[in-house]
């Protein structure tokens, strides 16, 4: 099942407020960019995080699950809770480069 246009507006609402957010379709699901650094990965109407050692507190009680075939784990982020979302994403976003481009062939 793809995440629906929906669900991703919806994430999206929830995380307001944390800076520039954007969403990308990437293979029939999404990636969620907040200032540009990609820190959302929705798959099947479900919202995964990176298991980072910054939010590993806040993540504690949180289910694990893979967003994708070949995929490491993921935390799954409890989207309607909307405080704990922006507090996990701020931190995300801190530590998260921003993507160098990709070279033209």
């Amino acid at each position: 099942m793809a995440t629906t246009n929906e669900y991703i507006e919806y994430v999206c609402e929830q995380i307001k407020g944390v800076g520039e957010i954007r969403y990308k379709k990437m293979f029939g699901e999404y990636m969620v960019y907040v200032n540009d650094k990609p820190v959302i990965i929705v798959c099947d109407n479900t919202a995964f995080v990176k298991e980072l050692e910054c939010i590993k507190e806040m993540m504690e009680n949180a289910e694990e699950g893979y967003p994708y075939k070949g995929a490491k784990e993921h935390y799954v982020l409890d989207i309607d809770n909307s405080e704990l979302c922006r507090a996990v994403i701020t931190e995300i976003e801190k530590v998260t480069p921003v993507p160098k481009p990709k070279k033209k062939k």
